[in-house]
C-alpha cells in the first residue's frame, strides 16, 4: 500500500461526522450516518447513509451497461455487509435505476424473491421509490446529488429520493410528498424529511445555462439572491439546492422541525463520501438505505 494510501487512512480514522442531525457509526469495519431523528424511530425501522471511499455501492456502469462481474460482486458484498450491520438483508432491496428525471414509483412487493431487485426494467427513468410495506429496503445512490429519507410514523410510509439539480428543478421532493397524500392519505405536517451528505452550495458552481434555468422556475422563492449567488461577474454561479428544497417543501406544508439536514458536503468531505466532482471519471457511489421493519 502507497504511504499516500496509509496517509488517507489514517486521517479517515480520526474524522467524526457526527453533529446534532446524524451519528457516525462505526461497525464491523463499515461506516454509515443514521439520522437521530429516524432513531426514534428505531422499532420501526432501518436506515443507514453509507461512508468510506473503499466501498462503492454502483451496480451498473453510469450509461446503465452490465458491471464486470468482480466489480457487481464487490457491490453484492458491500450492500450485504450494510444490510446486515443495520439489522436486514440485501434479499430485501429494491433500487432505482437513477435518471434525473421526477418519477417516483411505488413498491408493492419484491420482484426478485432471493436477491436484490436491481437493475430492472420495472424502475428504469425512475428516481424515487414510496412503500408501506414491511421488509422492502428502499435505496438509491449518489456522488454529489441530494438523496432523502421520507418517513410518516403516522401512516407509517417512507420514501427515498435521488435528486440532482434536475430533480430539484422538477421538484421531485415535492411531488414525492404529494405522491405519499393521494396514495398513502399521508399528512405533510407529519411527514419527516432528512437530507443526506450531498454538494453544498460552496462547491455547486454553474454556468449561466443552468443559472437561469433555476431562476425562472424559483422565481417565486424570497431572497432568491442568497440562493443564487454571483462568484464570478457573467461566468459562474453557486446555487444552494438544499436550501430550495428545504423551502420548497415547507410551502407543501412540512414542518421546519421535520426537515432534518445532514449539514455534510460530499465535496467538503471527500475522503469520506463520494463526489462526481472531485473524482470525475470512475467516480464511486454511495448508498442510502431506508425500510420498514
Amino acid at each position: 500500500m502507497q504511504k499516500f494510501d496509509m496517509i488517507k487512512i489514517e486521517r479517515r480514522k480520526q474524522v467524526d461526522l457526527s453533529n446534532q442531525s446524524v451519528i457516525h457509526i462505526h461497525k464491523n469495519g463499515n461506516e454509515y450516518l443514521q439520522f437521530r431523528k429516524l432513531l426514534k424511530y428505531e422499532d420501526i425501522i432501518n436506515h443507514a447513509y453509507s461512508l468510506g471511499l473503499d466501498k462503492n455501492y454502483r451496480t451498473a456502469k453510469a450509461n446503465k451497461a452490465k458491471l464486470e462481474q468482480k466489480d457487481y460482486e464487490k457491490a453484492m458484498s458491500d450492500y450485504e455487509k450494510l444490510c446486515c450491520d443495520i439489522g436486514s438483508k440485501k434479499e430485501h432491496l429494491v433500487k432505482t435505476n437513477q435518471e434525473h428525471t421526477d418519477k417516483v414509483k411505488i413498491v408493492k412487493e419484491k420482484i426478485n424473491e432471493k436477491e436484490p431487485d436491481f437493475n430492472l426494467l420495472q424502475y428504469e427513468k425512475t428516481d424515487g421509490l414510496i412503500t408501506d410495506q414491511k421488509h422492502i429496503m428502499l435505496a438509491t445512490t449518489n456522488a454529489d446529488c441530494i438523496l432523502f429519507f421520507f418517513f410518516d410514523p403516522v401512516k407509517n410510509v417512507i420514501a427515498n429520493i435521488h435528486s440532482g439539480w434536475r430533480g430539484t428543478l422538477q421538484r421531485i421532493s415535492v411531488k414525492t410528498v404529494q405522491k405519499m397524500k393521494k396514495e398513502f392519505g399521508c399528512k405533510p405536517e407529519d411527514i419527516i424529511c432528512c437530507i443526506c451528505p450531498s454538494i453544498r452550495k460552496c462547491h455547486f458552481e454553474v454556468e449561466s445555462q443552468v443559472k437561469e434555468s433555476f431562476k425562472k422556475e424559483f422565481s417565486d422563492l424570497e431572497k432568491i439572491e442568497e440562493i443564487i449567488e454571483e462568484t464570478i461577474p457573467n461566468e459562474k454561479w453557486h446555487i444552494d439546492t438544499i436550501k430550495i428544497n428545504q423551502i420548497i417543501l415547507q410551502k407543501e406544508g412540512l414542518k421546519l422541525e421535520n426537515i432534518i439536514d445532514s449539514g455534510i458536503c460530499s465535496v467538503c468531505q471527500s475522503d469520506m463520501v463520494h463526489s462526481y466532482r472531485v473524482e470525475q471519471q470512475g467516480y464511486g457511489l454511495n448508498t442510502a438505505l431506508i425500510e420498514i421493519k
